[in-house]
């Protein structure tokens, strides 16, 4: 009995190796996982497949039995039966698909197969439970919402604090991976939006009262203040709070990813 153990970045590519080195194919062997590969996070608790490849035994006949069998083909002879109608050939050919069209059929059928088993939005799912578990999230509960290309993920945990992260940071970190992830297999581009708990409702509203008091500093002081380096969306947030405002003008300094707002009153004359 012919084995190779196969170590492998996924267990698809371990078995790949396994059988170029045996030179056999898929189907000519028998496969067990000793264990499932696992990419980690960040590179974190990453961990490789292992597969145990065993080559097929095929059953062959004796020569007695090949022999018995020949004698057999060689004394039954049974006479061919003899079509001279030439619509009746026709009929029997026709009524049989081609091999060319079964073949088409199955490929067809494996296409749509194919095509109903995969599901962006789960997949993104998927990934964000493991992402969660491996920062020791275990109770990530998700609820998904689509409108038209814009999909978003509201996220529920006891430890929402861990994926939310200083000022957002690891929430916005985790819509960027969310978002590659979905459009790797989605048919038409889309646009996610992940939030913790509303934490994306609750940081507007503080951000808006932040920048309503910094307007009134920077005209008690009657200089510019400065922001903190924000996330781009963040800095919107506070330019339209204060749009209207006459007295006051913002701005954004500085290059990502530590740009800047500034709020400085509007000199008279």
């Amino acid at each position: 009995m012919k084995q190779h153990t196969q170590i492998g970045a996924t267990t698809q590519e371990a078995i790949s190796l396994a059988l170029q080195k045996l030179g056999k194919t898929r189907e000519q062997v028998d496969v067990e996982v000793l264990q499932e590969g696992k990419k980690g996070f960040l590179g974190f608790g990453a961990r490789s497949a292992e597969v145990r490849v065993t080559v097929k035994e095929v059953q062959v006949r004796s020569t007695i039995e090949v022999e018995e069998a020949e004698q057999q083909n060689t004394t039954q002879f049974v006479e061919p039966t003899v079509i001279d109608d030439v619509e009746t050939i026709s009929s029997q050919v026709s009524e049989q698909p081609s091999d060319i069209e079964t073949v088409q059929q199955i490929v067809e059928e494996q296409k749509e197969e194919e095509e109903t088993s995969i599901n962006p939005i789960e997949d993104a799912k998927t990934y964000l439970v493991n992402i969660a578990e491996q920062l020791g999230i275990h109770d990530l509960e998700i609820e998904t919402t689509r409108e038209g290309k814009y999909v978003l993920f509201q996220l529920k945990s006891e430890k929402a604090a861990l994926l939310i992260g200083k000022r957002g940071q690891t929430l916005n970190s985790l819509q960027q991976l969310t978002h590659l992830v979905l459009n790797k297999s989605a048919k038409q581009f889309l646009m996610v939006k992940l939030d913790v708990e509303n934490y994306r409702e609750r940081r507007q509203e503080a951000l808006e009262l932040l920048a309503d008091r910094m307007a009134d500093k920077a005209l008690r002081l009657n200089q510019r203040v400065t922001f903190e380096p924000m996330q781009s969306y963040e800095r919107k947030i506070i330019h339209n709070q204060l749009a209207n405002r006459l007295d006051i003008e913002t701005y954004s300094e500085g290059t990502e990813p530590n740009r800047y707002l500034v709020i400085e009153p509007v000199k008279n004359g």
